[in-house]
């Protein structure tokens, strides 16, 4: 089963790059399929995540995101960081 892999931190600055402070705040994953799945709500202590993928899929944030294949493509076993604002969740959805 394909997986979106979320790490939630507070965030902090290093000379103006967002770097993640082990351990994260809370970790969640979401099962990544045809139709869009949310995630849970982000911790309201999060400001940065942590995104893996370990399969192609599209990706939106918001207060209650709906993922199409349009929106933001990972590739599989794709990492990236994103600032967020706290109470957001990730949508994901499947892709080619």
């Amino acid at each position: 089963m394909a997986t979106l892999y979320i790490s939630e931190y507070p965030g902090y600055e290093l000379n103006n790059l967002p770097v993640a402070i082990e351990p994260p705040l809370v970790e969640q994953t979401v099962a990544i399929s045809g139709g869009s799945a949310q995630s849970a709500a982000f911790n309201t202590s999060t400001r940065l995540v942590r995104i893996h993928t370990d399969s192609i899929c599209s990706i939106l944030f918001g207060s209650n995101p709906t993922a199409t294949a349009t929106n933001k493509r990972l590739a599989a076993n794709a990492t990236e960081y994103f600032v967020v604002s706290p109470g957001y969740k990730v949508a994901v959805i499947s892709n080619t």
